[in-house]
């Protein structure tokens, strides 16, 4: 059960295309945004969608896949977990970030 705890599955397109870090020890790192939508009807009967935007980051090989095959726009499949961080910006204030860190990923669409 305790793989269950912390597991975000999403299906979406790609807002950007991946930042990809090269860090030291030959570690890589991509960062992208990755859109969501949903639809339902309000009170009204009318259709609306609503878009939810997640940020991701990806470690090792799945950020050399994400290198390799994914651009701007792409439909990708990914599951991981949520992670929270806080950080003080140029200002001194401080931050607070959710993002999503991506293990799995799966290639949708052309």
């Amino acid at each position: 059960m305790n793989a269950l705890r912390n597991k975000v599955q999403l299906i979406g397109h790609l807002g950007n295309d991946p930042e990809i870090k090269n860090l030291e020890g030959g570690k890589k790192l991509a960062l992208f945004t990755l859109a969501t939508n949903e639809s339902y009807k309000n009170d009204k009967g009318e259709k609306v969608e609503e878009t939810q935007w997640h940020r991701v980051k990806a470690w090792g090989k799945t950020a050399e896949i994400i290198e390799k095959y994914v651009t701007k726009g792409k439909e990708i499949a990914i599951e991981g977990k949520l992670t929270h961080r806080s950080y003080d910006d140029k200002n001194g204030e401080k931050r607070y970030v959710t993002e999503v860190v991506a293990s799995e990923l799966l290639l949708l669409g052309k």
